[in-house]
Order: structure tokens, then C-alpha cells, then sequence
């Protein structure tokens, strides 16, 4: 029983020291990235054309970015679940997913015009927040109890 609860305890430190791990990349933001949309969206974005960027640094830093985010979230998953099959797998999805949305975005970025902000907006945020953690968690969760 002991044990168990020593386990459990380590579990939840470690869970929680990597959710601090993704608290602090939206904290710094600013200070580790490159990304002039940050302003841009911040303001009213409806009416102002697209932010003058530089493609290859915003690719760079996006990709840096979503890196650490899938990251600690490969490791927050496999922290929660302890199966690195199951771990694997949601890395070679978070790949796809990158591909997929960093490919959208330029091309909304570069070849779209003004009326596309908010699906720039949209696939920005999928690209520099945890949220596909936040939809693959429960997917397991369900995928497990349904075993």
C-alpha cells in the first residue's frame, strides 16, 4: 500500500512539474520566441493586414515552440498511461499534426487573403498551445476503459 502511494505521489509531482514545464513556455513567450502574430492578434487583427515577418525565423520558431509543447506532453502522457507503444504512437501523431497545421499556416499566411484571420488565428493557436494534449488525453482515457 506504502508503495503505492509513494508511486502515485511521484506520479503527480512529476505530472505537475511538466504542466509547469508548458505554464512557463506561454509565461515567456515573448522573451523565446519569435512571433510578431502574438501583437497582431492582440489587437484588432478584423481590420489590419498581416504583420510583416520573417517566414524562416516564424518556421524556426514555431516548430521550436510546438517541439517543447509535444514534448512535455509525450512525457506528461507517458507519465499518466506508462505505455511507451501508446507514447510512440501520439509522437507520430504529434508529428502529423505539425506537418498538417504548419503547412496550413503559411499557406493561409502567404496565399490567402485578409478574410481567412480567423482560421489563421485558429490554426496559430493549435501550433503554440498544448491543446491537442488536452484532446488526446481523454481519447486515451476512452480508447483504455474501452479494453
Amino acid at each position: 500500500m506504502l508503495e503505492k502511494i509513494k508511486f502515485n505521489r511521484n506520479k503527480v509531482i512529476a505530472i505537475a512539474a511538466l504542466t509547469v514545464a508548458l505554464v512557463a513556455i506561454r509565461a515567456f513567450e515573448d522573451w523565446l520566441f519569435y512571433d510578431p502574430f502574438s501583437l497582431y492578434f492582440k489587437n484588432d487583427y478584423l481590420s489590419s493586414a498581416f504583420p510583416k515577418f520573417d517566414a524562416l525565423t516564424l518556421f524556426l520558431s514555431m516548430g521550436l515552440r510546438f517541439g517543447l509543447n509535444s514534448l512535455f506532453s509525450l512525457a506528461i502522457i507517458y507519465c499518466l498511461f506508462k505505455d511507451w507503444e501508446l507514447t510512440k504512437f501520439a509522437s507520430v501523431l504529434y508529428a502529423f499534426f505539425f506537418v498538417l497545421l504548419i503547412s496550413a499556416f503559411f499557406v493561409l499566411v502567404l496565399f490567402s487573403d485578409q478574410n481567412n484571420n480567423f482560421m489563421v488565428f485558429y490554426v496559430r493557436r493549435f501550433l503554440i498551445q498544448p491543446i491537442l494534449l488536452l484532446l488526446f488525453i481523454p481519447a486515451i482515457f476512452y480508447q483504455k476503459k474501452m479494453k
